[in-house]
């Protein structure tokens, strides 16, 4: 059922967010750090447990790999309620850490295709 799916999701939300807003108290920052990525992992984690334990070709498991697809639209939406005029004004360090990830990712690209060939 997709109810199982919506719970793993909320469970992993909710979790992250907690994990997050700690992370965010450790380092000093009155933000949440990581939170979203945290529960990403974490619902990735326990999609692949419980794909194991129960048939994906049930509603559950439809359930879970439905909830688990939903999450990249929700982290792109969370990514966009960001203030980005405010990190690109404060400096160049936020344009230089967001242009460094994605010239990283781009050269990776080609590595990703040799490595899958092989297997």
């Amino acid at each position: 059922m997709i109810v199982y799916g919506v719970a793993l999701f909320s469970a992993c939300l909710l979790i992250g967010l907690i994990a997050g807003d700690a992370l965010g108290a450790l380092i000093g920052v009155k933000a949440n750090v990581g939170g979203v990525g945290i529960s990403m992992l974490l619902l990735i984690v326990l999609a692949e447990r419980f794909k194991n334990e129960l048939n994906l070709e049930s509603a559950s498991g439809r359930g879970i790999g439905f909830w688990s697809a939903m999450y990249i639209p929700v982290v792109v939406a969370m990514a966009a309620q960001q203030n980005v005029l405010a990190a690109v004004s404060s400096g160049a360090v936020a344009i230089l850490a967001g242009s460094g990830a994605v010239i990283l990712s781009f050269a990776l690209i080609p590595l990703i295709n040799k490595m899958n060939k092989k297997s």
